[in-house]
């Protein structure tokens, strides 16, 4: 802001009012610009009881979807804590259409690598990675209510310090 002081207070205050007039109009308006903005994504998580995944803990996440048209990425959303003994978790992941049975493919996610560490973001021993389950965005062919089935299928049963699992379905912004 360019203001011109002069030697008298009226005009410096004026200066400052009008600054604050326009500080508050712009917050104002990217306020209400950003409230507008429709996020395209569905977010659903699970909390593993007592950090113990067991075989028959198989949460579901439902959603529904409008625009079958759009393409859709899909990843599965693990937080786990830094005591977890693998680098990696296989997942059973299942797909309920809105007019079919539930169809089910199995999903290696690497949680971390023995050169750089635990993958994902993390903050103290806590770290939660999101993985693209499909190797392209994936289409939705109707529209109507999807559910996904998350089931951990690793050799130890229960597999320990899994804090949360979920699905999150993004539009693919063009």
């Amino acid at each position: 802001m360019i203001c011109y002081f002069t030697t008298t207070q009226k005009t410096k205050y004026f200066c400052k009012k009008i600054s604050l007039k326009k500080s508050c109009l712009i917050i104002f308006v990217s306020a209400v610009l950003v409230s507008c903005i429709k996020i395209n994504l569905f977010e659903k998580q699970a909390v593993i009881p007592s950090q113990q995944w067991f075989y028959n803990d198989v949460p579901q996440f439902s959603f529904h979807i409008n625009d079958s048209t759009s393409l859709y990425n899909v990843y599965v959303v693990l937080r786990h804590t830094d005591l977890y003994q693998y680098n990696n978790i296989w997942l059973r992941i299942g797909l309920k259409t809105p007019k079919d049975s539930m169809r089910f493919q199995n999903v290696n996610v690497v949680l971390g690598t023995d050169s750089k560490g635990w993958l994902g973001t993390g903050m103290d021993d806590i770290f939660e990675v999101r993985k693209n389950i499909s190797a392209a965005p994936f289409s939705f062919k109707t529209s109507g209510d999807y559910t996904f089935s998350v089931a951990q299928i690793m050799r130890e049963n229960p597999l320990n310090f899994i804090l949360n699992v979920g699905i999150r379905v993004e539009k693919v912004s063009m």
